[in-house]
C-alpha cells in the first residue's frame, strides 16, 4: 500500500487545539482514508468540529469521506452514506444522505470494516462521477437579470 503523505502544518496546528489521543486517532485515520486513493484531495475546513474531506477531483461534489474531529472522539463521515450498502447497520445516521462511523480508541481503528466502507465510498463516488455528462455537453443555463434604470 502506498504511504500518505505527511499532514501539513495547517493540519497539524489545528490538532494541536485537541487532545494528543484524539488527535492521534484523526491521523491514523487520515493515513487509512490516503491509504485507500492515494491521488485524492484533502481539504481541511473548521466549523462546529475540524474537518478533512477527501475528493476525486478537488470539487465537493466529488467528494467521498471526510474526518470529523470532535473533542472526544473522531468520525470518518461518508457523504453519500445512505447509498451504500450495510448489511449489518454498522453506519450511523438517519438522514437522507449522510452516514458515519466512530472511532474513539485506537482499537476500533482495525476494524475491518473501516476500510471496506472507505472502498465502497470511493467505487460509489467514482460511479457518481462517471455518470454526470462532461462540462462541454451539458446545457449552460443562464439566470436573466433585469437593470434597474434611475428614471
Amino acid at each position: 500500500m502506498t504511504k500518505a503523505p505527511p499532514p501539513g502544518e495547517d493540519l497539524i496546528r489545528h490538532l494541536s487545539e485537541f487532545d494528543l489521543k484524539v488527535g492521534e486517532l484523526a491521523l491514523a485515520l487520515r493515513e487509512m482514508v490516503l491509504e485507500e486513493l492515494p491521488g485524492a484531495s484533502e481539504r481541511i475546513f473548521r466549523v462546529y468540529a475540524l474537518v478533512f474531506w477527501y475528493s476525486l477531483s478537488g470539487k465537493m461534489a466529488d467528494a467521498y469521506c471526510s474526518i470529523v474531529v470532535n473533542s472526544k472522539h473522531v468520525n470518518l463521515m461518508f457523504n453519500r452514506g445512505a447509498e451504500l450498502a450495510d448489511p449489518n447497520a454498522l453506519l450511523v445516521g438517519s438522514g437522507k444522505i449522510i452516514r458515519h462511523l466512530k472511532v474513539k480508541r485506537p482499537e476500533d481503528l482495525k476494524q475491518p470494516h473501516l476500510r471496506k466502507f472507505i472502498r465502497a465510498s470511493i467505487k460509489h463516488a467514482k460511479s457518481i462521477a462517471a455518470a454526470r455528462p462532461p462540462k462541454e455537453t451539458r446545457p449552460r443555463i443562464r439566470a436573466a437579470s433585469k437593470r434597474r434604470t434611475g428614471k
